[in-house]
């Protein structure tokens, strides 16, 4: 009873999973998009997300400083230039089908984003944790999670370099290894680490000689 129970299981599972596949399937041509279309477009938004809230980085993380948070640096018309920059990670969401009402956070955060830069050096402090085009490209990819099944994220941590990854990989079977692929896509990441660790390393020697001299 038991092996017949666990078939059973094992068989039922199919139809159910092509059902699933099948509303995915359906969703997107609602839309008129391919699966390949989201991918590309949602890239897209990551670069400009990248672009505006994550240039510089820390390592191995996403916070760091964008556009949004340099152009804060200008009184008032740097603060309304990130808004009207901003716009365009929701005309993107938008194409790809995701509701104005999931978009209101998004949207509020850069409301807020924009108010709190026009205080002078606090609204700037402020910019590198408030960010609305990033917050945009999680609402976006859980909708696309939900609704198109589509799960994957390299072509968001590192949209760029992914794009370019793609090229190679039509060319040349070693940029398919998972390896040699992670490697490439962690470039930045790698020699930011390096130089971190360079700058700590120069700092400790200079106070070790410091230390030396005035002891």
């Amino acid at each position: 009873m038991v092996k017949l129970s666990d078939s059973f299981k094992r068989y039922s599972k199919k139809p159910v999973a092509n059902e699933i596949q099948t509303a995915y399937e359906i969703n997107l041509a609602e839309h008129g998009l391919t699966r390949e279309q989201v991918i590309a477009t949602e890239r897209k938004l990551a670069k400009f997300a990248n672009t505006m809230d994550s240039v510089v980085r820390i390592p191995f993380t996403q916070q760091g400083l964008g556009a949004d948070a340099a152009l804060s640096t200008i009184p008032l018309a740097g603060d309304i230039a990130g808004l009207i920059l901003t716009s365009y990670a929701f005309i993107l969401g938008r194409q790809l089908g995701v509701p104005a009402s999931k978009m209101t956070p998004a949207v509020q955060l850069a409301l807020v984003d924009t108010v709190v830069g026009i205080v002078p050096g606090i609204g700037t402090l402020l910019d590198i944790f408030i960010r609305p085009s990033r917050k945009t490209l999680t609402i976006v990819h859980q909708h696309l999670q939900d609704e198109y099944g589509i799960t994957e994220t390299t072509h968001l941590d590192r949209p760029f370099l992914h794009q370019s990854l793609e090229d190679k990989q039509r060319q040349s079977a070693i940029w398919r290894n998972p390896i040699v692929a992670w490697i490439y896509l962690h470039i930045p990441d790698i020699l930011g680490l390096i130089i971190i660790l360079l700058v700590v390393l120069g700092l400790w020697t200079m106070i070790k000689w410091l230390i030396g001299l005035f002891s």
